[in-house]
Protein backbone atom coordinates (compact mmCIF):
# COMPACT_ATOMS: atom_id res chain seq x y z
CA UNK A 1 0.00 0.00 0.00
CA UNK A 2 1.01 3.53 -0.92
CA UNK A 3 1.85 5.94 2.32
CA UNK A 4 -0.41 8.33 2.88
CA UNK A 5 0.47 12.05 2.05
CA UNK A 6 0.41 14.07 5.06
CA UNK A 7 -2.76 17.07 4.73
CA UNK A 8 -2.57 20.18 3.51
CA UNK A 9 -2.65 22.80 5.61
CA UNK A 10 -5.96 24.99 5.24
CA UNK A 11 -5.10 28.17 3.59
CA UNK A 12 -6.98 30.23 5.96
CA UNK A 13 -4.65 28.42 8.86
CA UNK A 14 -1.87 29.61 6.67
CA UNK A 15 -2.87 32.92 6.44
CA UNK A 16 -3.19 33.41 10.44
CA UNK A 17 0.09 31.70 11.01
CA UNK A 18 1.73 34.03 8.32
CA UNK A 19 -0.21 37.51 9.77
CA UNK A 20 0.57 36.52 13.51
CA UNK A 21 4.62 35.64 12.36
CA UNK A 22 5.00 38.95 10.57
CA UNK A 23 2.16 41.10 12.42
CA UNK A 24 1.64 43.08 8.92
CA UNK A 25 -1.85 43.22 7.15
CA UNK A 26 -1.75 41.59 3.76
CA UNK A 27 -1.81 43.75 0.89
CA UNK A 28 -0.79 41.64 -2.25
CA UNK A 29 0.48 38.26 -3.46
CA UNK A 30 1.78 36.62 -6.07
CA UNK A 31 4.58 34.50 -7.78
CA UNK A 32 7.95 36.32 -8.14
CA UNK A 33 11.86 36.38 -9.54
CA UNK A 34 14.30 37.98 -6.79
CA UNK A 35 17.54 38.57 -7.60
CA UNK A 36 19.71 40.22 -4.58
CA UNK A 37 22.73 41.20 -4.34
CA UNK A 38 24.28 38.48 -2.99
CA UNK A 39 22.73 36.17 -5.54
CA UNK A 40 24.18 34.68 -8.67
CA UNK A 41 20.62 34.56 -10.77
CA UNK A 42 16.70 34.96 -9.93
CA UNK A 43 15.04 33.00 -7.71
CA UNK A 44 11.33 31.95 -7.54
CA UNK A 45 9.28 32.98 -4.74
CA UNK A 46 6.04 32.83 -3.28
CA UNK A 47 5.75 36.83 -2.19
CA UNK A 48 3.47 38.57 -0.17
CA UNK A 49 3.24 42.24 0.49
CA UNK A 50 2.51 42.90 3.83
CA UNK A 51 2.88 47.03 5.32
CA UNK A 52 5.94 48.16 3.05
CA UNK A 53 7.33 44.70 3.60
CA UNK A 54 7.94 41.75 0.75
CA UNK A 55 8.19 38.53 2.66
CA UNK A 56 9.65 35.42 0.13
CA UNK A 57 8.20 32.33 0.87
CA UNK A 58 9.44 28.65 -0.55
CA UNK A 59 5.88 28.54 -2.12
CA UNK A 60 2.65 28.94 -1.12
CA UNK A 61 2.23 26.63 1.13
CA UNK A 62 5.03 27.52 3.87
CA UNK A 63 4.12 29.66 6.96
CA UNK A 64 7.87 31.02 7.74
CA UNK A 65 9.47 33.03 5.56
CA UNK A 66 12.92 32.46 4.21
CA UNK A 67 13.57 36.25 3.53
CA UNK A 68 12.18 39.79 3.63
CA UNK A 69 12.79 43.27 2.09
CA UNK A 70 11.79 46.10 3.65
CA UNK A 71 10.89 49.05 1.31
CA UNK A 72 10.26 51.90 3.90
CA UNK A 73 13.49 53.66 2.46
CA UNK A 74 12.39 52.83 -1.45
CA UNK A 75 14.66 55.64 -3.47
CA UNK A 76 12.84 54.92 -6.76
CA UNK A 77 11.12 51.78 -8.87
CA UNK A 78 12.79 51.61 -12.60
CA UNK A 79 10.85 49.64 -15.14
CA UNK A 80 13.56 47.40 -17.21
CA UNK A 81 12.97 46.04 -20.79
CA UNK A 82 13.14 42.28 -19.95
CA UNK A 83 14.36 40.45 -22.89
CA UNK A 84 11.07 38.02 -22.42
CA UNK A 85 8.22 39.63 -24.01
CA UNK A 86 5.63 37.91 -21.92
CA UNK A 87 6.51 39.47 -18.30
CA UNK A 88 7.80 42.33 -16.09
CA UNK A 89 10.68 43.97 -14.64
CA UNK A 90 11.79 46.45 -12.92
CA UNK A 91 14.68 47.77 -10.45
CA UNK A 92 13.68 48.69 -6.45
CA UNK A 93 16.04 50.93 -5.42
CA UNK A 94 17.16 51.42 -2.02
CA UNK A 95 19.95 53.00 -0.03
CA UNK A 96 22.42 50.07 0.44
CA UNK A 97 21.30 47.79 -2.18
CA UNK A 98 19.06 47.53 -5.83
CA UNK A 99 17.57 44.61 -6.08
CA UNK A 100 15.93 43.25 -9.77
CA UNK A 101 12.19 41.77 -9.40
CA UNK A 102 10.61 40.02 -12.61
CA UNK A 103 7.02 39.02 -13.01
CA UNK A 104 5.18 35.79 -14.50
CA UNK A 105 3.43 38.50 -16.73
CA UNK A 106 2.90 41.91 -17.48
CA UNK A 107 -0.87 42.03 -15.71
CA UNK A 108 0.97 41.11 -12.44
CA UNK A 109 4.11 43.48 -13.47
CA UNK A 110 1.23 46.32 -13.23
CA UNK A 111 -0.51 45.06 -9.62
CA UNK A 112 3.09 44.59 -7.70
CA UNK A 113 3.82 47.80 -9.23
CA UNK A 114 1.15 49.63 -8.50
CA UNK A 115 0.57 48.55 -4.83
CA UNK A 116 4.52 48.81 -3.92
CA UNK A 117 4.30 52.65 -4.69
CA UNK A 118 0.84 53.05 -3.18
CA UNK A 119 2.42 51.73 -0.02
CA UNK A 120 5.70 53.58 -0.27
CA UNK A 121 4.74 56.92 -1.55
CA UNK A 122 1.12 57.04 0.17
CA UNK A 123 -0.53 57.75 -3.02
CA UNK A 124 -1.69 56.00 -5.68
CA UNK A 125 0.36 56.24 -8.83
CA UNK A 126 -1.85 57.65 -11.64
CA UNK A 127 0.43 56.02 -14.54
CA UNK A 128 -0.65 52.75 -14.38
CA UNK A 129 -2.52 50.42 -16.49
CA UNK A 130 -5.18 48.44 -14.49
CA UNK A 131 -8.85 47.87 -14.13
CA UNK A 132 -11.08 50.26 -12.20
CA UNK A 133 -11.65 47.32 -9.44
CA UNK A 134 -8.05 46.72 -8.90
CA UNK A 135 -7.58 50.87 -8.80
CA UNK A 136 -9.95 50.38 -6.13
CA UNK A 137 -8.10 47.84 -4.09
CA UNK A 138 -5.35 50.11 -4.26
CA UNK A 139 -6.97 53.09 -2.99
CA UNK A 140 -8.62 50.70 -0.01
CA UNK A 141 -4.73 49.72 1.02
CA UNK A 142 -3.79 53.47 0.95
CA UNK A 143 -6.28 54.26 3.32
CA UNK A 144 -5.18 50.68 5.23
CA UNK A 145 -1.48 52.28 5.22
CA UNK A 146 -2.26 55.70 6.73
CA UNK A 147 -4.12 54.75 9.38
CA UNK A 148 -1.68 51.43 10.02
CA UNK A 149 1.20 54.39 10.24
CA UNK A 150 -1.44 56.73 12.29
CA UNK A 151 -1.71 54.25 14.99
CA UNK A 152 1.87 52.99 15.02
CA UNK A 153 3.35 56.10 15.23
CA UNK A 154 0.46 58.16 16.59
CA UNK A 155 -0.59 61.70 15.67
CA UNK A 156 2.33 64.74 15.31
CA UNK A 157 3.22 66.53 18.57
CA UNK A 158 2.37 70.32 18.33
CA UNK A 159 3.64 72.70 20.31
CA UNK A 160 1.08 73.75 23.05
CA UNK A 161 0.36 77.95 22.74
CA UNK A 162 1.35 79.35 25.82
CA UNK A 163 0.31 82.69 27.41
CA UNK A 164 3.32 83.86 28.10
CA UNK A 165 6.66 82.43 26.38
CA UNK A 166 10.27 83.16 26.86
CA UNK A 167 11.34 84.60 23.90
CA UNK A 168 13.12 81.43 22.47
CA UNK A 169 10.42 79.60 22.50
CA UNK A 170 8.88 82.43 20.97
CA UNK A 171 11.77 82.95 18.26
CA UNK A 172 11.59 79.31 17.38
CA UNK A 173 7.84 79.41 16.88
CA UNK A 174 8.21 82.25 14.15
CA UNK A 175 11.23 80.45 12.65
CA UNK A 176 9.61 79.70 9.49
CA UNK A 177 10.86 76.49 7.07
CA UNK A 178 13.51 77.05 4.55
CA UNK A 179 11.95 78.87 1.64
CA UNK A 180 12.20 75.76 -0.83
CA UNK A 181 9.69 73.21 1.85
CA UNK A 182 6.61 72.28 0.46
CA UNK A 183 3.91 69.84 1.62
CA UNK A 184 3.77 67.55 -1.76
CA UNK A 185 4.72 63.76 -2.41
CA UNK A 186 7.08 63.00 -3.55
CA UNK A 187 5.42 62.62 -7.42
CA UNK A 188 4.10 65.99 -6.58
CA UNK A 189 7.94 67.18 -5.96
CA UNK A 190 9.63 65.34 -8.98
CA UNK A 191 6.83 67.46 -11.35
CA UNK A 192 7.43 70.60 -9.81
CA UNK A 193 11.56 70.33 -10.59
CA UNK A 194 10.57 69.08 -14.18
CA UNK A 195 7.77 71.42 -15.40
CA UNK A 196 10.03 74.70 -13.68
CA UNK A 197 13.85 73.94 -13.84
CA UNK A 198 14.46 77.56 -13.55
CA UNK A 199 12.88 78.29 -9.86
CA UNK A 200 15.87 75.75 -8.56
CA UNK A 201 16.35 71.95 -8.35
CA UNK A 202 16.11 70.69 -4.65
CA UNK A 203 12.81 71.20 -3.16
CA UNK A 204 12.43 70.10 0.78
CA UNK A 205 9.56 67.78 1.33
CA UNK A 206 7.49 65.82 4.42
CA UNK A 207 8.61 62.28 4.66
CA UNK A 208 6.54 59.61 4.42
CA UNK A 209 6.31 58.40 8.47
CA UNK A 210 4.28 62.53 8.66
CA UNK A 211 7.58 63.08 11.20
CA UNK A 212 10.81 63.35 8.74
CA UNK A 213 11.69 65.23 6.18
CA UNK A 214 12.93 63.97 2.38
CA UNK A 215 15.14 66.51 -0.01
CA UNK A 216 14.55 66.06 -3.76
CA UNK A 217 16.85 66.97 -6.09
CA UNK A 218 17.27 66.78 -9.70
CA UNK A 219 20.62 66.91 -11.40
CA UNK A 220 21.31 67.36 -15.03
CA UNK A 221 24.75 65.40 -15.51
CA UNK A 222 24.55 63.20 -18.63
CA UNK A 223 20.57 63.02 -18.35
CA UNK A 224 18.27 64.69 -16.10
CA UNK A 225 18.49 62.25 -12.78
CA UNK A 226 15.76 62.55 -9.63
CA UNK A 227 16.87 61.93 -6.78
CA UNK A 228 15.52 61.60 -2.96
CA UNK A 229 16.97 61.91 0.32
CA UNK A 230 15.39 60.87 3.84
CA UNK A 231 16.20 63.62 6.60
CA UNK A 232 15.45 62.34 10.10
CA UNK A 233 14.64 64.12 12.98
CA UNK A 234 16.81 62.98 15.76
CA UNK A 235 16.80 65.07 19.22
CA UNK A 236 16.83 68.86 18.00
CA UNK A 237 18.86 68.09 15.23
CA UNK A 238 18.48 66.11 11.41
CA UNK A 239 20.64 63.71 10.08
CA UNK A 240 20.83 63.29 6.47
CA UNK A 241 20.98 59.61 5.65
CA UNK A 242 23.97 59.35 3.14
CA UNK A 243 26.56 56.62 3.14
CA UNK A 244 28.12 58.75 5.89
CA UNK A 245 25.22 60.08 7.65
CA UNK A 246 25.52 64.10 8.33
CA UNK A 247 23.59 65.35 11.36
CA UNK A 248 23.46 69.36 12.03
CA UNK A 249 21.93 71.34 13.42
CA UNK A 250 18.46 72.76 11.76
CA UNK A 251 16.92 72.19 8.20
CA UNK A 252 18.79 75.67 7.50
CA UNK A 253 21.72 73.83 7.61
CA UNK A 254 20.37 70.91 5.80
CA UNK A 255 19.78 73.16 3.19
CA UNK A 256 22.98 74.55 3.20
CA UNK A 257 24.95 71.64 3.54
CA UNK A 258 23.40 70.54 -0.39
CA UNK A 259 24.01 73.58 -1.63
CA UNK A 260 27.44 74.04 -0.51
CA UNK A 261 28.71 70.15 -1.04
CA UNK A 262 27.76 71.03 -4.91
CA UNK A 263 29.17 74.26 -5.13
CA UNK A 264 25.49 75.98 -5.82
CA UNK A 265 24.89 73.51 -8.39
CA UNK A 266 21.84 72.49 -6.05
CA UNK A 267 19.78 75.38 -5.56
CA UNK A 268 16.30 76.03 -3.29
CA UNK A 269 13.30 75.52 -5.60
CA UNK A 270 11.31 78.71 -4.58
CA UNK A 271 7.50 79.21 -5.99
CA UNK A 272 6.27 82.47 -5.11
CA UNK A 273 3.44 84.83 -6.86
CA UNK A 274 5.25 87.24 -4.16
CA UNK A 275 6.46 90.70 -6.05
CA UNK A 276 8.37 91.72 -3.64
CA UNK A 277 10.66 88.85 -3.40
CA UNK A 278 11.28 89.22 -7.21
CA UNK A 279 10.34 85.25 -8.36
CA UNK A 280 8.38 84.66 -11.31
CA UNK A 281 4.82 83.36 -11.27
CA UNK A 282 4.92 79.33 -12.46
CA UNK A 283 3.54 78.54 -15.96
CA UNK A 284 1.84 75.51 -14.46
CA UNK A 285 1.29 75.37 -11.06
CA UNK A 286 0.80 72.87 -8.95
CA UNK A 287 -1.41 73.01 -5.90
CA UNK A 288 0.55 73.25 -2.72
CA UNK A 289 -0.64 72.25 0.70
CA UNK A 290 0.28 74.08 3.68
CA UNK A 291 2.45 72.79 6.06
CA UNK A 292 0.06 70.79 8.53
CA UNK A 293 2.29 71.37 11.76
CA UNK A 294 2.97 75.46 10.93
CA UNK A 295 1.76 77.43 13.67
CA UNK A 296 -1.80 79.32 12.74
CA UNK A 297 -1.51 81.91 15.22
CA UNK A 298 2.17 83.52 14.04
CA UNK A 299 1.99 87.16 12.64
CA UNK A 300 2.81 86.82 9.11
CA UNK A 301 4.26 90.44 8.94
CA UNK A 302 7.16 88.68 10.69
CA UNK A 303 7.29 85.75 9.21
CA UNK A 304 7.64 87.75 6.10
CA UNK A 305 10.47 89.81 7.38
CA UNK A 306 11.95 86.33 8.82
CA UNK A 307 11.73 84.68 5.64
CA UNK A 308 12.73 87.54 3.44
CA UNK A 309 15.94 87.49 5.56
CA UNK A 310 16.46 84.29 4.94
CA UNK A 311 15.81 84.65 0.84
CA UNK A 312 18.66 87.93 1.40
CA UNK A 313 20.97 85.12 2.72
CA UNK A 314 20.55 82.29 0.21
CA UNK A 315 21.20 84.68 -2.47
CA UNK A 316 23.90 86.33 -1.06
CA UNK A 317 25.63 82.97 -0.56
CA UNK A 318 25.20 81.59 -4.22
CA UNK A 319 26.56 84.81 -5.41
CA UNK A 320 29.39 85.31 -4.27
CA UNK A 321 31.76 83.51 -6.71
CA UNK A 322 29.76 85.50 -9.20
CA UNK A 323 31.10 88.77 -7.14
CA UNK A 324 34.30 87.87 -6.78
CA UNK A 325 34.45 87.07 -10.76
CA UNK A 326 32.86 90.47 -11.68
CA UNK A 327 35.29 92.43 -9.20
CA UNK A 328 38.14 90.68 -10.35
CA UNK A 329 37.18 91.55 -13.93
CA UNK A 330 36.00 95.17 -13.30
CA UNK A 331 39.87 95.42 -11.49
CA UNK A 332 41.88 93.54 -14.81
CA UNK A 333 39.76 96.59 -16.64
CA UNK A 334 40.31 99.36 -14.61
CA UNK A 335 44.16 98.35 -14.74
CA UNK A 336 44.26 98.07 -18.23
CA UNK A 337 42.38 101.66 -18.84
CA UNK A 338 45.50 103.51 -17.01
Amino acid sequence: MMAKKPPKAAPRRIFQERMRITSLPLYFEGYLLVKRAEYQEFKHYWTELRGTTLFFYVDKKNTTYIDKLDLMDLTCLTDQNPTEKCCAKFLLVLPKEEVEVKTENTESGEEWRGFILTITELSVPQHVSLLPGQMIRLHEVLEREKKRRTEIEGPPNLPLRKEIQPMEEYMDILNPMPVCFYSVSRKEATEMLEKNPSFGNMILRPGSDSRNYSITIRQEIDTPRIKHYRVVSIGAGYTIELEKPVTLPNLFSVIDYFVKETRGNLRPFIYSTDENLGHKKADSPIKISPWKQEQPFVRPVIKNAVRSHVNDYMNEFLGQESNKIRREKRETEEKSGH
